[in-house]
C-alpha cells in the first residue's frame, strides 16, 4: 500500500454521509413495497378496466366500468360481497370474545406451567399446513365426523358444511393472531390496577369494562386487522367446509381464467373494505396508539 493512501472503511463513509446510509437502508424494503407490491396492486387495478372480447374471448386493454357496474348491480355478486362482509365481521367478533377472558386468564391468573402449555395450544395450528388445517375442520363436521359422533347421545346433529361452519373453521384458523397480541397486552396491565379497582367496588366484569378492554383496545385492533383482512381474503374455507357458500375469494378464483377483468375488479372489494375498516380504527385512536 502506498505511503500517502489510507484505506477507509465503507462505515466511515456511511458514517459521514447519513443520506446515503439512510438510502442504503431502505433501498431492499422500499424496492419490494413499491416495485412489487404497489405496481401489482396498480397493475390490477387497470386490469379491472379492461374488458374480454366476445369473438375471441382474449383480454384486450382498455377503460370500461361494466366490470364494476357487475360487482355492485348482479344480485348474485352483491349478496356474496355481503355474505363475506358478514363472515369476516363475524370471526373477529368471535375471535376477540374468546381472546380477551383467556388473554385474561394466560396474563394475569394461570400458573406458569398452564401459561406455557396454553402459549403452546394457541400457536399449534400454525404450525401445520393452511390446508391441512381447513381439512381438519372438514373431518370434524362431516356427517360421519367426530362432532356428530359426540353430540348424537344428546340427539344434536350439526348444522353441516353451511356458513357458520366457515366461520367457526376461519376463527380456527386466525385466532392466534387475535389471541398473542391481546396476551402480549394483558401482561402489560399492572396488578395494582386490579387491585384499585376493586378496592373501588368494581367486580370482576365491571373491571374488564373499564379497566382492561380500554387498555388493550390497540392489541384488539392490531389482531383485527389480521382476523378481518385474512378472512375477506379467503375461499378454501368456504370450498371445504362450506357447502354451497361462496365468498368473493370464490368469485375471483372462478373468474381469474375466464373473464380477469372481473376478478381484478372483485379484488377490489377486500382491499376497499380494510381501507374502510382502518379509517374506522383510525377514527377512534387506536392506531395512534399501536
Amino acid at each position: 500500500m502506498a505511503t500517502g493512501t489510507k484505506s477507509r472503511p465503507i462505515s466511515s463513509f456511511l458514517l459521514r454521509n447519513p443520506r446515503i446510509r439512510l438510502i442504503g437502508l431502505l433501498a431492499f424494503p422500499m424496492t419490494w413495497i413499491i416495485g412489487v407490491y404497489i405496481v401489482s396492486l396498480f397493475l390490477l387495478l387497470i386490469t379491472a378496466f379492461w374488458y374480454v372480447d366476445p369473438f375471441s374471448s382474449l383480454v384486450r386493454p382498455g377503460f370500461t366500468l361494466d366490470n364494476f357496474i357487475d360487482v355492485f348491480t348482479v344480485p348474485a355478486y352483491l349478496s356474496t360481497s355481503i355474505r363475506t362482509l358478514f363472515i369476516a365481521l363475524a370471526v373477529t367478533f368471535l375471535c376477540i370474545l374468546f381472546a380477551v377472558p383467556l388473554g385474561l386468564y394466560m396474563a394475569k391468573i394461570a400458573r406458569p406451567w398452564v401459561r406455557n402449555l396454553l402459549a403452546v395450544a394457541i400457536t399449534l395450528p400454525l404450525w401445520a399446513g393452511y390446508l391441512v388445517k381447513i381439512i381438519a375442520m372438514r373431518l370434524v363436521f362431516t356427517e360421519q365426523g367426530f362432532f356428530n359422533w359426540a353430540m348424537a347421545p344428546f340427539g344434536i346433529k350439526g348444522p353441516g358444511f353451511s356458513v357458520p361452519i366457515v366461520i367457526l373453521t376461519l376463527t380456527y384458523l386466525w385466532f392466534p393472531y387475535m389471541a398473542l397480541p391481546v396476551f402480549t397486552a394483558m401482561r402489560q396491565i399492572p396488578h395494582n390496577l386490579f387491585d384499585a379497582s376493586s378496592d373501588l367496588g368494581a367486580r370482576g366484569f365491571m373491571t374488564i369494562y373499564r379497566v382492561v378492554i380500554p387498555l388493550i383496545i390497540p392489541a384488539i385492533i392490531a389482531g383485527s386487522v389480521f382476523t378481518f383482512s385474512l378472512s375477506l381474503g379467503d375461499y378454501l374455507a368456504a370450498r371445504f367446509t362450506g357447502g354451497a357458500t361462496q365468498m368473493i375469494g370464490s368469485l375471483i378464483a372462478a373468474n381469474i381464467n375466464l373473464n380477469p377483468p372481473v376478478a381484478a375488479a372483485f379484488s377490489m372489494i377486500p382491499i376497499a373494505f380494510v381501507v374502510i375498516y382502518l379509517m374506522v380504527a383510525r377514527r377512534t385512536g387506536s392506531l395512534e396508539r399501536m
